[in-house]
């Protein structure tokens, strides 16, 4: 029960450190469930091998609290608790969901996997206070759905069906919601001491900080201490319990690890992203037509020191951005006899570019139209050059390397 939104809440840590916004496209989130308050669902792929080893364990357990049950209805009820398991999580996820809306802040979608769900924000927290609340919310409804199957417990008899199910639901949401309370990035626990910290300080990046290492030494901690904590259970375990147990410890604990170093390096960005300018970014042009060869316009283009290509039209219009992949691609003895045409892209609307756009502005408008470069434009419609995707992007890692 963290969050992504750039950032994700769940009750696993992201599985990266989350994106600028934008509206990625919804293919390749899983299966559609359903768009409740107009977000979707998906359960992905490697939910059904969790659900399936959910199954298996718990299957093979209720042998000895339920032996009048047969080995096929021993599954078949372990996989139902598998099933409501995870609507629990679905519970929690969807508590994210409401306040992320209510605070405008968008939901991309809510997704269910292997160690739990995800709910992916668009954008973050106005202030602590709100950060604080929207992380809490997830655990504390993990606890209510924990004291709901506990009262309803006291109204069925232990040892029979009811009874074993409650008591599951009970334990795992009560587990879910402590794991989660950790005080450590990507858990809920960490974006609510980020919270702490943030309105102590007055800095969200100090928060991010301290939270983000303490999910590190959480990961630490998870890798050694779950193998130890189950080895401490008894001598009856296999070899196979030891090096299940080692494996799902070394899972957790990486996602645990990317998560912190994830949510780290988006908030790296995100202060970096404020100094990011176009202006500063644009490649000096050399003006071209589409007959011109290659190996002509390379020449011009050292004359003038340019570091892009555009090829304008009969009235000296820009129609099109040589792509440098191309012109990579085109050995130097072919060059004299290749024009620049074909090794162009044609502008789109979307491929010209304010000189003065910056920031998630300009973050957002290359999301919308994606290219290897752009023409970048004053605001009287001069060019004023060209800005490589390549260049912008190794800005960013500058930005953020070295220091996450």
């Amino acid at each position: 029960m963290s969050d992504t939104r750039g950032q994700q809440t769940s009750d696993q840590p992201p599985q990266d450190g989350g994106r600028p916004s934008g509206r990625p496209p919804e293919r390749g989130g899983g299966l559609l469930m359903g768009r409740p308050f107009g977000v979707p669902i998906y359960v992905t792929p490697s939910w059904f091998v969790i659900a399936a080893l959910i199954t298996w364990v718990f299957g093979g357990q209720l042998g000895d609290v339920l032996p009048e049950l047969g080995s096929g209805e021993r599954y078949l009820l372990a996989f139902f608790f598998a099933v409501a398991f995870y609507a629990s999580v679905l519970v929690h996820e969807l508590a994210h969901t409401l306040v992320a809306l209510r605070y405008r802040l968008g939901v991309r979608r809510i997704q269910l996997q292997f160690f739990g769900g995800v709910s992916e924000i668009e954008n973050e927290a106005e202030s602590p206070w709100r950060e604080f609340w929207l992380a809490f919310v997830g655990p504390l409804l993990s606890l209510v759905l924990g004291g709901v199957f506990y009262l309803a417990l006291r109204a069925v008899d232990l040892s029979s069906v009811p009874g074993v199910l409650l008591t599951g639901l009970m334990v795992s949401n009560l587990v879910v919601a402590a794991f989660n309370l950790l005080p450590g990035l990507p858990l809920d626990g960490g974006r609510m001491l980020r919270a702490v910290v943030w309105a102590i300080t007055g800095k969200a990046m100090t928060g991010t900080v301290a939270a983000a290492w303490i999910g590190r030494a959480l990961a630490v901690a998870v890798l050694f201490g779950l193998p130890l904590v189950s080895a401490s259970r008894g001598a009856e375990r296999t070899t196979t319990d030891t090096l299940v147990d080692a494996v799902l410890a070394a899972v957790l604990a990486a996602i645990i690890w990317n998560g912190a170093t994830g949510s780290l390096r988006n908030a790296r960005l995100k202060e970096a992203l404020p100094a990011l300018r176009l202006r500063d970014l644009a490649r000096r042009t050399v003006e071209v037509t589409a007959d011109t060869p290659l190996g002509e316009a390379m020449r011009r283009a050292r004359e003038a020191q340019a570091g892009a290509v555009v090829v304008v039209d009969g009235r000296g219009d820009p129609i099109a951005i040589v792509r440098e992949s191309a012109v990579r691609a085109v050995p130097e003895h072919r060059r004299p006899w290749v024009a620049v045409g074909p090794l162009a892209r044609d502008l789109e609307p979307g491929m010209r570019l304010d000189a003065d756009l910056g920031g998630e502005d300009l973050l957002r408008a290359i999301q919308a139209t994606p290219a290897g470069e752009y023409l970048v434009v004053e605001a009287d419609g001069r060019v004023y050059g060209v800005a490589a995707l390549s260049d912008i992007e190794q800005r960013l890692t500058a930005a953020v390397s070295g220091r996450a």
